[in-house]
C-alpha cells in the first residue's frame, strides 16, 4: 500500500494534446475526402436530419466511407496513428511531472477521455503515458474488421469518466460500481485532487464539474491561434467555467507547465 497523495490529471486529446482532429491528419485524406466536407456532412446532415448523437453521426460516416476500400480494421487506425503530431512538449511532459510529483510525495496518474478513437489514441507515441483511455472506439469482428461502434464518448457522457476516476472503475461498462454510493474516504481519487484539460466548448460540463467538485480546469489553446483561441478560454474563465488557461504549450517552465507545478504543490501542502 503506497502512502503517497493519489492525483489524476483527465486529458482531452484533439485539440488539448494535439492540433486539430485525428481523424484528418492522414485517415479522412486517404478516404479521397476533404475534411471540411466530412464534417460538414456529419454536422449539418447526418446529425440533424436522422436525429443522431453528432459522435455517432463520425463514426457511421467513417464505416460508410471506408467501406468500398475494405472497411475500418483495428490495424489500419494503428497505422494512421503514427501520423499524429503533438503540441510543443506533450512527448516529454509525462516524464517531467511524474518526476516532479514524486518529489512532493504525490502519486500522478493520467487518464484521456475523449470524442476521438481510442485505438488511435493508444498507438499514438504517447499512448503509453495513460493509465486508462476512455474514448469512442469500434466493435471489431474475428477478422479485425470495424462492424458497429462500441462506445461513443460525447461532451455530456464525458462527466462520467470522471467518477470512474474518483471511484476508481476503470472499464466503460461497470455501471453499478458508479452508482453505488461511495464514502469519499474509500474513494481511489478525491475530486479536489483531479485536474481537468480541455480545449472548449464540448468540454464545458467536465470543467464546469470539476470546478463543483473541489477540482481544478484548465482551458487550453492552440498557440499558434492564439489571437483567436485565447478570447475563448477567457471568457470560460469569465464565465466561471474554468480555473485558469494557457496555450497548449506543455513545455518545461511554460505558463501551463508552471500552473499545473503549481497545482500539485499546493494540493501535497494541504492534504
Amino acid at each position: 500500500m503506497t502512502n503517497k497523495i493519489p492525483l489524476a490529471i483527465a486529458y482531452d486529446f484533439d485539440g488539448t494534446l494535439a492540433p486539430g482532429n485525428m481523424q484528418e491528419h492522414s485517415f479522412i485524406p486517404e478516404l479521397g475526402i476533404k475534411k471540411e466536407d466530412f464534417w460538414h456532412e456529419t454536422r449539418h446532415i447526418y446529425a440533424p436530419e436522422k436525429d443522431m448523437d453528432e459522435i455517432l453521426a463520425y463514426m457511421y460516416l467513417l464505416l460508410a466511407k471506408a467501406e468500398p476500400n475494405g472497411g475500418i480494421t483495428r490495424k489500419l487506425l494503428e497505422k494512421h496513428a503514427c501520423d499524429l503530431t503533438f503540441f510543443p512538449g506533450v512527448e516529454t511532459w509525462f516524464k517531467r511531472i511524474n518526476a516532479y510529483a514524486d518529489t512532493l510525495g504525490i502519486e500522478l496518474k493520467h487518464y484521456i477521455i475523449s470524442s476521438g478513437l481510442r485505438e488511435m489514441i493508444k498507438a499514438s507515441k504517447i499512448g503509453n503515458e495513460f493509465d486508462y483511455i476512455w474514448a469512442s472506439g469500434f466493435m471489431y469482428d474475428e477478422n479485425g474488421k470495424a462492424i458497429w461502434p462500441a462506445l461513443a464518448v460525447n461532451y455530456t457522457t464525458k462527466t462520467q469518466y470522471l467518477f470512474r476516476i474518483n471511484k476508481g472503475v476503470y472499464n466503460s461498462y461497470e455501471n453499478e460500481a458508479i452508482n453505488r454510493f461511495t464514502p469519499d474516504h474509500k474513494r481511489a481519487v478525491p475530486f479536489p485532487n483531479i485536474i481537468y484539460l480541455g480545449d472548449g466548448d464540448t468540454d464545458v460540463p467536465s470543467m464546469k464539474m470539476m470546478m463543483y467538485q473541489g477540482g481544478k480546469s484548465i482551458a487550453v489553446y492552440d498557440p499558434e491561434q492564439k489571437a483567436k483561441k485565447e478570447q475563448e478560454c477567457k471568457r470560460l474563465q469569465l464565465q466561471s467555467r474554468v480555473n485558469y488557461y494557457a496555450a497548449a504549450d506543455y513545455s518545461e517552465g511554460k505558463e501551463l507547465d508552471l500552473i499545473i507545478k503549481d497545482i500539485l504543490k499546493h494540493t501535497a501542502e494541504n492534504y
